[in-house]
């Protein structure tokens, strides 16, 4: 196999097992990369005093069957996980744009490619996408219902509603179907079970989910949202589908509305560090961006924003039996969870984190731009072994945010926030095929 052919992008998911196997075979050439902002290693941290505390799942199932049980919601048991979106004849669903179409700034010798958004989401002003996860996360083989899918995280204008959207991509060179669905916290019990935005600030629920969303990661049939000091669980088993309303979320005389959502998706617990907004620390950093890594025993990884560095990041275990992560309790939605790893990362204004189970990839600011940064600015993906300096791998489009692995075709994964509101847009998801070395 050439490498002119293994770096093709219509053949990312065809040559995945060539690939693997060419590993010990292929070499690349490369230019020596500029060296990150800060010098300083990416160095290990004591990860025994950063705990996550498991709270809520109980009272949330509790109405989650409750409302799945008087029919005021409309659920699929049974169905595969998301199915329900693709089904023929559902109405919905958005069309959004295949290839790069905005400048991604990314060194075109990594096999670049990726998706775009509708003219919509591309500048809206209302929704901002954070995070960044596909099927390629949930199960190993890469693909969820025989579909290449991804989820995206995005926060609204004000941090009172949350939501995600599940795209079809499974042909890259095809435009991208993707159906927008509302994050919603259950709460009460039999005739007064019902549910909120997530970031509804009257909601009942203590302690109070953050509507901030950032990072994503799915992990078998579970969903984990990080937002500030919490990492929110999600059953994607339970989507429901809704009535739509200009303002109403939640069961309105006998009918379910998800706002402007043909969709809902419930919470079912979450694990937390300390009190929504507050201050970071360094045995309760806050969780912003998330991805999964399945080298080793399978874990989450957070990051924190940090202006000029020196933020950890932090690896936490998780149960492959019950997709949770894996707590010191009876069960893991009681108890706590101890992180398993942590390092503080020099990169400046890291967004996202990721590993190839060799290397940590931030999204940060780059060198040049460190001294005085502007919205407009490439952001740069950074490149990392633990207890060595972070050095530039390639610019990247402005405010990139989280970063996902694709361990089956060895791809790195990324998506950035940046908006012109008044069009042309500037959003993009991309993808990469970085060096072995």
């Amino acid at each position: 196999m050439t490498r002119t052919s293994r770096n093709r992008t219509s053949r990312w998911r065809s040559r995945a097992a060539a690939a693997v196997a060419a590993l010990g075979l292929l070499g690349l050439t490369l230019t020596a990369a500029p060296q990150a902002a800060a010098a300083s290693p990416v160095a290990p941290m004591d990860a025994t005093q950063m705990r996550l505390t498991a709270s809520g799942f109980t009272e949330r199932w509790a109405a989650i069957a409750d409302l799945e049980a008087s029919g005021k919601v409309t659920g699929f048991p049974g169905r595969t996980a998301l199915s329900p979106l693709f089904d023929p004849g559902v109405t919905g669903g958005v069309t959004g744009v295949s290839g790069l179409c905005h400048t991604s700034n990314l060194n075109t010798a990594y096999s670049i490619g990726g998706f775009c958004w509708n003219k919509e989401d591309d500048v809206s002003s209302t929704w901002t996408p954070q995070g960044f996860t596909g099927s390629h996360d949930a199960q190993p083989a890469g693909t969820w219902g025989g579909k290449y899918l991804y989820i995206a995280s995005w926060h609204n204008a004000d941090d009172t509603q949350a939501r995600i959207t599940v795209v079809d991509n499974s042909s890259p060179n095809v435009a991208p179907v993707y159906h927008r669905i509302l994050l919603v916290d259950p709460h009460g019990s039999g005739d007064t079970a019902n549910f909120r935005a997530v970031g509804d600030r009257n909601s009942p629920a203590l302690p109070r989910p953050g509507g901030h969303a950032d990072g994503v990661s799915w992990y078998g049939n579970k969903l984990f949202v990080a937002t500030g000091h919490q990492i929110q669980v999600y059953d994607l088993r339970h989507l429901w589908k809704t009535t739509r309303s200009a303002t109403q979320v939640g069961v309105v005389g006998g009918t379910a509305y998800s706002g402007d959502h043909d969709w809902a998706l419930p919470m079912i617990g979450m694990y937390f560090n300390a009190a929504y907004g507050a201050p970071c620390t360094d045995t309760a950093p806050c969780l912003t961006s998330l991805s999964l890594d399945r080298t080793g025993t399978d874990g989450l990884i957070t990051s924190e924003v940090g202006a000029t560095g020196g933020r950890p990041l932090v690896r936490w275990p998780l149960n492959a039996t019950d997709a949770l992560l894996d707590t010191d309790g009876a069960d893991n939605h009681t108890g706590a969870v101890t992180a398993s790893a942590a390092y503080r990362v020099p990169v400046w204004k890291v967004q996202g984190a990721a590993t190839d189970g060799t290397y940590y990839y931030f999204s940060g600011i780059c060198p040049e731009y460190a001294a005085a940064p502007n919205s407009d600015d490439p952001y740069c993906i950074h490149r990392a072994k633990p207890g060595e300096a972070p050095h530039v791998l390639t610019k990247a489009p402005p405010l990139t945010q989280n970063l996902s692995w694709s361990p089956a075709v060895h791809r790195l994964w990324g998506i950035n926030e940046r908006a012109n509101h008044s069009g042309p847009g500037k959003r993009v998801v991309f993808t990469l095929n970085p060096p072995y070395s």
